[in-house]
């Protein structure tokens, strides 16, 4: 007769533990049943914010209801156990079932920790926790205009990231002085702070609520510092709490701060019962991701099979992408006192970048580290702190950018002992023998291994192993775009433009799988934009915000205003037009680096008519909102300067309207000069232009920003119609083969053959595809159509443009201060005073 086992809790370590004991459990000794509160077996909460962005709760499902009856194992769903009867081993459950168990497994997991301030309890109030929770949320959201999120962790970031989906005007708050405090520093959390707001959600610090004020619903969030925020909604994020109360009425041992009391075998004050995941107190700790609790059910179920196991704690190292940015850390965030650690840092506020390594005195030994805004080298950082591993003499370089020399590790340099993926124990030597053993992709390596399906912060490093072994193995691998499409970035521009598909829902039905994501998504609204050079806005439900309302958005949630100004040439009344615009509206005005004037403080639905009298005057989108063309600066050249040998500013003007609109994997700038004393600072250009006394000099793959390079000399001394060809050809080249969000300098250091490859091709026709690439060229320069005439003329595409989805209301919570003569963001401190001035 086989014996039971009971688990109770049906979430994702729950389920963990039943898929590892199934599998192990060769000799069928056990039954095992499990009894689940929601209506649902479990989903993947660690992927819940998925669910807004179009993922069903099937979608997200851990495993469908048939496993569990292929399987053998009784689940009963939408049913609460309510009392554990430890002396006849029996528990009882909310429907009057009485189930005897011969062990029992605690996974009841947490709850969210709600604060108790007054007025909590208003209607209004969210918690993020569940499917059902995400349905109320959308549900209230129809019809609020603002959300606060009340916590800075990351869960409270996914929250308020989904807020701001939903079309809410977003805010976090925080108690305590900085975002994320558990896996960031001061630095990095300011940095992550900018990076938010800079993405339209506003960050508030140092805030204790003292009370949620309302009627019967929530209208605004009072502070201890008497500030006051009006929101519409609220979601609370603030912790986790252990459902340990079942345990507790049972007598089972728990915590002073909660959590079953377990030791290194997971087993409770009672030696019939473990429990495992949230809802376990390991010495003092409680492991609040999904990765300690995959642990703690793989050494039960070894356990119960007679095998040896124990769990003595889990690194508790973390990746994740936070509103677009990638944000990770392990180890120690700082050096630890009195140990004589070191930390190496880079802090560059300008590109919003934050990299730390805490290393041991001796330099050898990596103690840990914080990753803000590229997170890249966290897979080979990890291995070498993980694993102990010797670092190189000189560690800044494994946080270097690669083009500077870094040192990461690469797949090879691994050893084979080393654990890829901590959720499911998955070693390098374990992917190595799936692949020899016949896997040939990352899905099916998945598949396999189980590796990358908890929290996927090993897929990068995952698919870097993958990609070597097969090499080594002499097998030729795809570079795939993302998980639902089986071809890389080239391949797919390949498919659209010989098949003629023009919408995203159309390509992935025939050539991918499920419902895209974020990866795939914008990369291939890029490409159906390139190639059939439609406005953006028909793939408007593809793209990033910027795209969505033809405009950047700035960190109060307002919007920037940029008509392009070719060659930065403008006529005094077109200049005129511009400050009567800029009056009208009331905007800050700034000239740009690239030589055009850039009006800040629009809201989103002031965008059409100011853009309306823009067009009026003759202006035209800049794209400074896409990856496209965004200018071509130049000098005044032979028609003004002393030094010039050749007219500069015309040709400036006309190869800006010749490439106008185009888009392209990555923004793309140019630069023409009048003399080699190159004003226009051409040479940092992914295309630059210089005059000499016998034509011009075409220089590419140049740009400036966090990684300034210098663009090569491709070719000397060409006439202005070959110089033309020359750039149509390369252009359309660089669109048509290179990756995602990739600029010209970065994708010519990868073609084999750089700029030898590219200049054979270009200029020698090496593949035999000019004529292919000039055609391509003319066919979008031949259907160039400004994008915001394009949009003002459409009443469907207009609708886009509130500030609320569910009402033609202004955003009320724009503020600004007068700096300068002109208007500037208002900080909450100002926008309190002046809400109470206006009281």
């Amino acid at each position: 007769m086989k014996e039971r086992i009971i688990v109770i809790g049906n979430g994702m370590v729950g389920y963990k533990f039943c898929e590892r004991l199934v599998s192990k459990d060769t000799a069928k000794r056990y039954q095992i049943v499990t009894f689940c509160e929601e209506p649902r077996p479990a989903y993947d909460r660690v992927h819940l914010s998925e669910y807004f962005s179009g993922k069903s709760a099937d979608d997200l499902a851990m495993a469908k209801f048939n496993w569990y009856e292929d399987n053998g194992v009784e689940l009963h769903v939408n049913e609460l156990a309510t009392s554990i009867d430890r002396k006849n081993k029996r528990v009882l459950t909310a429907a009057g079932k009485v189930v005897p168990y011969d062990k029992l497994i605690m996974a009841t997991g947490s709850s969210p920790f709600v604060p108790p301030v007054p007025g909590i309890e208003k209607k209004g109030v969210f918690v993020y926790r569940t499917i059902e929770d995400l349905e109320a949320i959308k549900a209230y959201a129809k019809n609020s205009k603002t959300c606060a999120v009340i916590g800075g962790g990351l869960l409270g970031l996914e929250a308020a990231k989904a807020a701001q989906d939903l079309g809410l005007k977003t805010h976090v708050v925080e108690f305590a002085p900085r975002l994320m405090p558990r896996q960031l520093d001061e630095d990095a959390g300011i940095m992550l702070k900018d990076i938010i707001e800079e993405r339209g959600i506003q960050v508030h610090l140092n805030k204790a609520t003292k009370n949620i004020a309302g009627e019967d619903t929530v209208s605004a969030m009072e502070f201890s510092d008497d500030s006051k925020l009006p929101v519409d909604m609220i979601i609370v994020s603030a912790g986790i709490r252990p459902r340990d109360e079942l345990a507790k009425e049972a007598g089972l041992e728990v915590g002073e701060r909660g959590g079953i009391q377990v030791n290194s075998l997971l087993l409770t004050s009672d030696p019939h019962i473990f429990a495992i995941g949230e809802c376990a107190l390991y010495e003092g700790m409680i492991y609040g991701l999904v990765a300690p609790g995959y642990q703690m059910a793989d050494a039960v179920s070894d356990l119960l099979l007679g095998k040896e196991a124990s769990f003595e704690g889990a690194d508790m190292s973390t990746k994740l992408k936070l509103i677009g940015t990638d944000v990770a850390s392990f180890g120690a965030i700082e050096a630890p006192a009195d140990s004589g650690a070191r930390e190496i840092v880079i802090n560059d506020p300008h590109s919003k970048l934050y990299k730390k390594l805490v290393v041991s005195a001796d330099g050898k030994t990596l103690l840990g580290g914080i990753l803000v805004g590229d997170a890249s080298a966290y897979g080979g950082l990890l291995q070498i702190y993980q694993n102990g591993l010797v670092m190189p003499p000189e560690p800044i370089q494994l946080i270097l950018p690669a083009s500077e020399g870094s040192a990461a590790m690469g797949a090879h340099d691994i050893p084979s002992d080393a654990q890829i993926c901590s959720c499911e124990s998955v070693t390098k030597g374990d992917l190595c023998d799936a692949i020899d053993n016949g896997c040939g992709s990352i899905g099916e390596l998945k598949a396999c291994t189980k590796a990358g399906t908890g929290c996927g912060g090993c897929v990068p490093l995952m698919t870097d192993i993958f990609k070597a072994k097969m090499k080594e193995n002499g097998v030729v691998v795809s570079n795939r775009l993302c998980e639902h499409f089986d071809h890389s970035r080239t391949e797919l521009y390949q498919i659209i433009r010989a098949t003629g598909i023009q919408t995203f829902e159309e390509l992935i039905k025939k050539h991918g799988t499920s419902l895209g994501c974020e990866v795939c998504k914008p990369a291939v609204g890029s490409i159906l934009a390139s190639t059939w050079n439609k406005p953006i806005l028909e793939h408007a439900q593809l793209q990033d915000t910027n795209d969505t309302f033809l405009a950047n958005i700035q960190q109060d949630g307002t919007y920037s205003v940029i008509p392009r100004v070719p060659g930065g040439e403008i006529t005094p009344d077109k200049l005129i037009v511009i400050g009567q615009v800029a009056k009208k509206y009331d905007l800050y005005m700034k000239f740009t680096g690239g030589q055009r004037i850039d009006m800040l403080g629009a809201r989103v639905d002031q965008l059409p008519s100011i853009w309306k009298e823009l067009i009026d005057a003759g202006f035209e989108s800049g794209h400074a909102y896409g990856k496209a063309l965004r200018t071509v600066k130049s000098c005044v050249g032979s028609s003004w300067c002393r030094f010039g040998v050749q007219d500069s500013t015309t040709l400036a003007i006309d190869v800006e309207n010749r490439y106008r609109g185009i888009r392209s994997p990555h923004k793309i700038k140019g630069g023409v000069s009048g003399c080699a004393r190159e004003c226009s600072e051409a040479r940092s250009k992914d295309f630059g232009i210089i005059a000499t006394e016998k034509g011009w000099n075409l220089y590419v793959c140049g740009n400036g920003g966090m990684n300034p390079r210098h663009a090569d000399l491709f070719a000397t001394d060409i006439d202005r119609e070959t110089l033309i060809k020359y750039i149509d050809r390369f252009l359309m080249y660089y669109i048509k083969t290179a990756d995602k969000l990739e600029r010209t300098a970065t994708w010519m250091t990868k073609l084999d053959g750089g700029l030898k490859h590219l200049q054979d091709v270009v200029i020698n026709d090496s593949l035999g595809i000019c004529d292919e690439l000039e055609a391509q060229m003319q066919q979008l320069i031949d259907t160039f159509e400004c994008e915001w005439t394009n949009a003002i003329n459409d009443p469907e595409k207009m609708k886009r443009f509130r500030s609320f989805s569910n009402t033609d209301d202004k955003d009320d919570s724009i503020h600004f201060v007068k700096v300068r003569d002109q208007i500037s963001p208002a900080r909450l401190n100002e926008t309190a005073e002046e809400t109470a001035i206006a009281q």
